[in-house]
């Protein structure tokens, strides 16, 4: 006798609690990346940013929608061989490379007030630069890979699974590919998903572009609660999905376990917090299949 859904759901919230404190990882992010994305580095000293830099730059990214990591000031880029571009009309002025500090040490001889010999002190001055990314730069030649945002490797042999992708394209979610990161945009209401083929496997593309709609779900089903609770849900949705769907190796739930057990330490490692989020992830996971679901026969 087949399993029912609710039977089939309350299996694998059964396991995820039985085997959550396995172990632990801070996100979770089944995709290749390339060397180019990361953390904001400068181009000519390949360090990454300090202090508050690192904050003004991601936003900087995130206004101008660039994947790629490397920074560096008009003058470097000049060094290098590259032109910045011109700011575009949209741009305001100001706004177009990213002002970042730096606390410079200056040295400065002054009369010792004791001894009355000279004596040189140190102290630090803050400064500020304006950088720019690769992104925003006419490069040559021998330059142009800094800009490629796709991994060295990629799984060539990606196969669509068929229910999944019908599932997937029924529910009309806006749906857009490209860049470095997966996430859903309340505010313009669409998932930005990284290449199919970016992926280790089907099954981790498949369980996050499902953990994103489960967050896309969440207006639509008047769904309310914290960040912490919010990626416990689509989690939760995702496996449940996964498993109705066939998708293969979706009895694999080690990657789910430890990124839950992550987002349990922000809910004070409360297991009753599993157990809330899977009743609403079941009711997402619902939603989201009911756009594709076929109707079951009435029996007489």
């Amino acid at each position: 006798m087949a399993k029912t859904t609710k039977q089939i759901q309350e299996e694998i919230t059964n396991k995820i609690v039985e085997s959550l404190m396995a172990g632990s990882i801070p996100w979770r992010k089944p995709w290749n990346t390339s060397p180019n994305c990361g953390a904001p580095s400068n181009i000519v000293s390949g360090r990454t940013y300090r202090g508050i830099n690192p904050l003004l730059l991601e936003l900087h990214r995130r206004e101008h929608d660039f994947s790629c990591k490397w920074y560096a000031t008009f003058k470097q880029w000049q060094d290098l061989g590259a032109k910045v571009l011109r700011r575009p009309e949209h741009t305001k002025p100001g706004e177009w490379g990213c002002s970042i500090i730096f606390f410079a040490p200056v040295k400065r001889k002054k009369e010792d007030p004791v001894s009355g010999e000279e004596i040189e002190i140190e102290f630090g001055m803050l400064k500020q630069y304006s950088v720019f990314n690769a992104e925003q730069v006419e490069l040559p030649d021998h330059l142009c890979h800094l800009i490629d945002i796709e991994p060295e490797t990629k799984n060539d042999e990606f196969i669509d699974f068929a229910p999944a992708e019908i599932a997937i394209e029924a529910t009309g979610a806006d749906i857009r590919f490209g860049g470095n990161k997966c996430y859903y945009s309340l505010n313009t209401d669409h998932i930005q998903m990284v290449q199919k083929h970016r992926f280790k496997n089907e099954k981790e593309y498949y369980s996050t572009i499902l953990h994103e709609l489960s967050h896309w779900s969440e207006k639509r089903c008047e769904w309310t609660g914290s960040y912490a609770e919010g990626e416990l849900r689509a989690e939760i949705a995702a496996a449940f999905m996964c498993s109705e769907l066939q998708i293969p190796q979706s009895e694999d739930l080690s990657n789910t376990q430890a990124y839950l057990a992550s987002w349990l330490k922000s809910l004070e490692n409360d297991p009753r917090f599993i157990f809330k989020a899977s009743t609403a992830a079941s009711k997402a996971a619902d939603y989201i299949l009911s756009f594709s679901r076929k109707e079951e026969p009435i029996s007489v």
